[in-house]
């Protein structure tokens, strides 16, 4: 997650829910794997000519979509889905907050545009046979086929974690000597010894 080249796959919805991402009958599952398969299921059924039923993208990596994506259920089966399937990245004019977090988390980059540069994006692809977008994570960069070039935000924690391909634990455990340090210089008031103490005696009351 440094650099993508990628066509991208055009959904000019807005507000597209987590449901119409991943259908909740497919959502028994306890891992991650396969639920790529089921990734926007209803439309590719009900639509032929849905984006991922085309040959055109299916090795893309980047989708473009309308403002407001991964509204509706908190689910992070729709970040599993979108990442199973091969997704890195989304550009939307605005996403619902807790999609956004769990994309960051499952190594999907997010990036909000203005909506005005989306929809020229829509249109742009439409009249081309491909559409290659270029994103850079390290300098916070897109860059579009025409040379326009658009820096976006993200926090320096998830920035750190996506570059080096790290979860919450795996950014703590990278930590491990700075934490050690920082409490040698600054011991807890309470010992381990004296924090289990405490919680014996507090089982016992």
């Amino acid at each position: 997650m440094r650099k993508l080249h990628s066509q991208v796959v055009p959904l000019n919805i807005s507000d597209i829910d987590t449901d119409v991402i991943i259908p909740a009958q497919f959502l028994t599952t306890t891992t991650k794997e396969g639920l790529g398969e089921h990734l926007f299921q209803r439309l590719k059924v009900s639509d032929p000519a849905f984006p991922l039923n085309l040959p055109k993208y299916q090795k893309a990596k980047i989708i473009v979509s309308g403002s407001n994506f991964g509204c509706g259920s908190s689910r992070e089966h729709a970040a599993w889905a979108l990442a199973d399937y091969g997704f890195h990245a989304i550009l939307a004019a605005s996403f619902a907050d807790i999609f956004y977090s769990n994309a960051l988390k499952n190594q999907i980059l997010p990036i909000i545009l203005p909506e005005k540069i989306i929809q020229t994006i829509f249109d742009e692809e439409e009249k081309h046979d491909s559409y290659l977008v270029d994103i850079d994570l390290k300098d916070q960069s897109v860059l579009l086929p025409n040379g326009d070039v658009f820096i976006f935000d993200i926090s320096p924690y998830r920035k750190e974690c996506l570059l080096n391909e790290m979860d919450d634990l795996d950014y703590l455990r990278s930590k491990e000597e700075k934490i050690k340090a920082y409490f040698k210089k600054h011991p807890p008031k309470f010992s381990i010894d004296a924090i289990q103490t405490l919680d014996k005696d507090s089982s016992e009351l």
